[in-house]
């Protein structure tokens, strides 16, 4: 039985048996790994506060081939989301986070490139005030989807092949729920949304920069919403179910 010893992200906790709690994280080297922190719900447990959720721990684990629960025996708290609780906004963006990466991740799979994101954007969310969380949470389902190969084109219509964003002849573009991409408006199906012009420019910026650097400076619930709805849905028909945070976050 190898011991390991990683830098994590906790994702969630389910309760176990009596004391014991299952744990879900997200290792920089081996991907999302789930395991047994045994006697992790008693008052004096050597896990301390480093199971609450999205804390970065650097985690020690026992880990056995053909098993699909590690053993874990104790972390080590790195970093701890504790400051953002305290607005209830804030608290809701880490519960969308969590539980994207939670259910869009495949187990045991290293993906080094979405913890980057995932610290980058929990960096974000501390320093930047409540814009930031509209930001963070925008710029992690974009960057979520598209690690995951699940961002279609946002300049052709998948239908049609037009080109959407031609300067001498922009078309509007045009998404439902179980749509391969975009369509433009002589393909458009029945019961679509339209994800502006504006917000298709927003995408691609985000592509290309931190999340530090994304304009503008003001940022609320109603900035680039139709892209949020289109990522979501993406997200949605992926994990074949609906995200439980995604209609509390519109709430906020």
């Amino acid at each position: 039985m190898p011991a390991r010893v990683s830098e994590a992200f906790v994702l969630r906790t389910y309760p176990f048996q009596e004391s014991d709690l299952i744990v879900s994280f997200l290792t920089r080297d081996q991907g999302k790994l789930r395991g047994v922190a045994k006697r992790a719900r008693r008052p004096k447990s050597r896990f301390g506060s480093g199971l609450e959720r999205l804390s970065q721990v650097r985690m020690f684990y026992l880990q056995r081939e053909a098993r699909e629960l590690v053993n874990l025996d104790s972390c080590e708290l790195i970093r701890s989301q504790f400051g953002l609780l305290t607005e209830y906004a804030a608290s809701v963006a880490l519960d969308y986070v969590a539980e994207v990466a939670e259910q869009l991740l495949p187990a045991a799979e290293p993906n080094e490139k979405f913890f980057r994101l995932l610290a980058a954007v929990l960096d974000h969310f501390g320093s930047a005030g409540a814009a930031g969380w509209w930001r963070g949470t925008l710029y992690f389902s974009l960057w979520a989807v598209r690690l995951a190969g699940l961002l279609p084109a946002l300049d052709v219509c998948h239908r049609c092949g037009v080109w959407l964003d031609d300067p001498e002849r922009p078309e509007r573009a045009w998404f439902t729920r179980f749509d391969e991409g975009l369509s433009c408006s002589p393909c458009r199906p029945g019961g679509a949304w339209e994800l502006a012009a504006a917000s298709r420019e927003m995408a691609r910026d985000m592509l290309k920069r931190p999340v530090h650097e994304i304009p503008p400076p003001v940022w609320n619930r109603d900035t680039a919403s139709d892209l949020r709805r289109f990522l979501v849905q993406r997200i949605e028909n992926a994990i074949e179910r609906k995200l439980v945070t995604a209609p509390l976050l519109e709430q906020c």
